[in-house]
């Protein structure tokens, strides 16, 4: 068995938490820049630059690349033989996201009551989605999830009958209603399978993926592909304002469902795409 203290935890959380919204990642540089040569649409090109410039600005700067912080959502993976000590890990994620939104200077956007709208003033609670693992590890991993483009997500109980065609157009769809306020280029997240909870979630880990990573099942691969080809043909491109660059990559998860069901979700990112990963 072994021992974490919570201490630990709270200090690495609170760490990921402003990191993940101060430097946009090296994939997603790597995609910008590279979305730059393949632009075809000057005002594209020009709204990329300027993507580019703003992410510099707040590496140099230490402040947010984007206004909105997003909520912060965990996906956390304890070995059977970890310990936590001095705490709950709950508790260590929660004051981890508040101290780090607090002296990050990072926008608090989360609300006691969806109806009565009060705000909780430090970004907490987060939302912590728990699976346990072999070993001794601890691994913990940060979305945090901008409203924009987390509002433009979809779910549809498709018919087993619709099949492939039934899924790639409900995708594509759902990338066309979000339009410009996903703030493209997009990473499009996409469930399909299990029910009606299990696809949602496939549609948001599907995004911690490597950007770009293809499925390792080749069929699903070749799906992702089509997928992304036929998104940058629908001219929406960065920020919306056209251009050929609408979306970086489409991540898919699957899992077996019921033989009446054929449940999909998608999730939309926006280009800042904002992860980080600890393992303690």
């Amino acid at each position: 068995m072994r021992s974490i203290k919570v201490e630990k935890i709270i200090e690495a959380v609170k760490k990921i938490c402003i990191e993940a919204n101060y430097l946009l990642g090296s994939e997603e540089l790597k995609a910008l820049d590279e979305s730059i040569s393949k632009e075809e649409s000057k005002t594209g090109i020009e709204i990329l630059k300027q993507i580019r410039m703003n992410a510099e600005i707040a590496k140099k700067e230490d402040i947010p690349i984007c206004q909105d912080t997003g909520s912060a959502v965990f996906f956390v993976e304890i070995g059977h033989d970890v310990k936590i000590e001095d705490g709950s890990l709950n508790h260590a994620i929660n004051e981890g996201v508040r101290q780090g939104y607090r002296e990050g200077y990072l926008r608090k956007s989360i609300l006691k009551d969806p109806i009565e709208r009060i705000n909780t003033g430090d970004n907490t609670p987060a939302i912590i989605h728990y699976s346990l693992v072999e070993g001794d590890k601890l691994k913990i991993i940060l979305d945090a999830k901008g409203g924009g483009s987390e509002n433009m997500s979809r779910l549809k109980m498709l018919k087993p009958s619709d099949g492939k065609d039934g899924i790639k157009d409900f995708v594509i769809e759902a990338v066309k209603l979000a339009g410009a306020n996903a703030c493209p280029p997009l990473v499009v997240g996409v469930g399909i399978g299990g029910n009606f909870e299990k696809c949602a979630l496939l549609a948001k880990s599907s995004l911690l993926r490597p950007l770009g990573k293809p499925n390792k099942d080749p069929k699903i691969a070749s799906l992702e592909k089509e997928l992304l080809e036929e998104i940058n043909g629908l001219g929406i491109g960065p920020q919306g304002l056209g251009g050929r660059i609408t979306a970086w990559a489409v991540h898919i998860e699957t899992y077996p469902c019921h033989i009446a069901s054929l449940p999909v979700a998608v999730n939309l990112d926006c280009h800042v795409h904002r992860h980080k990963e600890i393992i303690l």
